[in-house]
């Protein structure tokens, strides 16, 4: 993949999720017999009150210049959701590129750093935007990846990914028992930040990798997901401690970085809280280690 190209990008949404909608869920008499699933194209453009001239140069990646009202309206025709939403308006409005000059390689902030290493006992880990841990504390490290440099995310030219090491590694493939819902979770998250990050190469080259790398990534991209990933559970089978489920938050970090943390906690006095004793009970290095890079 060379780049994303924002208006074939949006042209593959609006067939994915027109496809998804039957005629009896948008109150649509069909007539007839159909050869694809779905609305058709002039079916849906009257749901939104627009031509079907109109809406057809929008799926076939011919209009760059949709009004707020019109993306509004086609959003309301195929009963996206709040994620959608705004999904369909990244990619039909899309930021102006800028021209980013090269700069130093990414990294936490100190105050992050210095919050990480309070968080003793709650697995976390800092991540960028895209998804590369910029840092996190030993026991996010070995709830997440034990079988890693716990030095790894000092080194930016050599950070774990966590989207590539749920799809590319034995290892993470094997920490979680629905390995296939923390995969299309990542894949829905990624559609999801890709879209606000058109100009970014980086981003666009791990895309492109995992596409021909893993064909589970290309099936589950291909359907074109949308989730913002902020919460929920996640069900480990940890080589350590065996069996268990944190709840999880991704709370996102002020300025425009894309940084987050993303942080696991058990229920008290549950069998997942022993769970997470136990894995700290592992542990024995006071701080995360993260020293900024000298590239």
């Amino acid at each position: 993949m060379a780049g994303m190209n924002h208006t074939e990008e949006l042209g593959e949404f609006l067939r994915a999720r027109r496809a998804q909608l039957t005629p009896e869920a948008a109150g649509v008499t069909s007539y007839g017999a159909r050869r694809v699933p779905g609305l058709r194209r002039e079916e849906l453009a009257q749901l939104a009150g627009v031509s079907a001239t109109y809406y057809t140069r929008l799926e076939q990646s011919q209009s760059t210049n949709a009004s707020e009202s019109v993306i509004d309206s086609i959003g309301r025709a195929l009963n996206l959701n709040d994620d959608e939403k705004v999904h369909l308006h990244d990619l039909a409005r899309p930021a102006k590129a800028k021209r980013r000059a090269p700069g130093k390689p990414d990294q936490a902030t100190p105050g992050t750093i210095r919050l990480l290493n309070a968080m003793t006992n709650v697995p976390t880990v800092i991540m960028g935007r895209r998804n590369e841990v910029l840092a996190w504390n030993p026991l996010g490290h070995l709830l997440v990846a034990g079988h890693t440099d716990l030095d790894a995310p000092s080194r930016p030219f050599d950070r774990p990914n966590l989207t590539r090491m749920l799809f590319l590694d034995p290892h993470t493939k094997d920490l979680y028992r629905n390995w296939r819902d923390e995969a299309s979770l990542a894949v829905a998250s990624l559609r999801f930040i890709a879209a606000q990050h058109q100009d970014d190469a980086e981003l666009t080259q791990l895309i492109g990798e995992l596409t021909l790398k893993s064909p589970d990534f290309a099936a589950m991209w291909t359907k074109h997901p949308v989730q913002q990933c902020v919460s929920g559970v996640k069900r480990f089978h940890h080589p350590e401690v065996g069996d268990f489920d944190l709840s999880f938050e991704v709370l996102h970090l002020p300025g425009a970085s894309g940084h987050r943390m993303m942080t696991h906690v058990a229920e008290p006095g549950s069998t997942d809280a022993a769970a997470l004793e136990l894995l700290s009970a592992t542990n024995e290095t006071p701080v995360a280690r993260h020293v900024p890079s000298r590239i």
